[in-house]
């Protein structure tokens, strides 16, 4: 029979939206399927992808939470009597970067309704080139054909499953942006440290005590001939941000104070090290 849409895009992110609404100015008949997967420590989120809801956007209000705790510190210096110390509250600007979250979430449903693109809160999967078979959280089963389906799925920051306790103990950025607490002393751990680096820019930034732990290089992958990379770690660590190099962890442990006991080995030196930590973090790539 007739396929029931000429465009179905399996995906809400920033590339499957994009396709999906300029397919619908063409005229087209288009759907959207959008379906976002707990993180493996429970963590959930809404219509937008990665950038909105677990990256750019968070991301960038956190490290402007952090930007201005420097400017107050810096104030006093041009006259602005601001009592010391300076205090954050994790819980006020997380809920704060949230509800702004949200708030796209909602905005771009309305863009799809206002475009005539039907939206699907639904995981899809094929039933042949033509039919997805579409399920809700509650187990609800819609059956959508398309004449055209576009995959714009993305992806999901990945553990490292070799280090005993990483799946159990840790999180991902898909965790951190939506924490309701602070996640305290951090230790953040990443292969190529763009993400880490990141994430650990706006934590020290805020305050919190912050460790990067990298098996090789910084930046490995970006420009190390002009030194740039290693610049970009240099003032991270004069602003207080610490970094373990030449270390890889091997496991980790929860303490009976609910703290992580994280073991590294030290490969420049030889030697196994330990630290406890509130939160552990991995960026470790998608």
């Amino acid at each position: 029979g007739k396929n029931e849409y000429d465009l179905l895009v399996i995906g809400g992110g920033s590339g499957g939206l994009a396709c999906a609404k300029e397919a619908a100015q063409f005229g087209r008949k288009v759907a959207v399927l959008d379906y976002v997967e707990l993180s493996p420590q429970g963590t959930k989120w809404g219509l937008g992808g990665t950038c909105v809801n677990v990256g750019c956007i968070p991301k960038k209000l956190m490290h402007q939470a952090a930007l201005l705790g420097s400017a107050l510190k810096d104030a006093q210096h041009y006259g602005w009597n601001i009592a010391q110390p300076v205090h954050h509250t994790w819980s006020v600007m997380a809920q704060a970067v949230q509800n702004y979250v949200k708030s796209l979430n909602w905005g771009h449903r309305v863009q799809l309704q206002d475009k005539k693109v039907k939206y699907f809160n639904m995981k899809g999967s094929f039933s042949d080139p033509h039919t997805v078979r579409g399920l809700t959280k509650a187990g609800k089963e819609t059956i959508v054909t398309a004449e055209n389906i576009v995959i714009a799925t993305g992806g999901r920051p990945k553990y490292p499953t070799h280090i005993a306790g990483a799946l159990e103990y840790g999180i991902t950025s898909d965790d951190l942006f939506w924490l309701k607490e602070s996640p305290g002393k951090t230790t953040l751990h990443s292969k190529i440290l763009n993400v880490s680096l990141e994430c650990a820019g706006f934590l020290t930034g805020i305050g919190l005590d912050t460790t990067v732990m990298m098996r090789s290089i910084p930046l490995r992958g970006f420009d190390q001939v002009s030194q740039m990379a290693s610049l970009v770690t240099e003032h991270m660590e004069s602003y207080g941000t610490k970094f373990l190099k030449g270390c890889s962890p091997t496991k980790v442990e929860k303490l009976e104070s609910n703290r992580f006991q994280v073991t590294w080995k030290n490969t420049d030196l030889g030697t196994e090290e330990t630290d406890s930590f509130d939160t552990v973090m991995w960026a470790v790539g998608k």
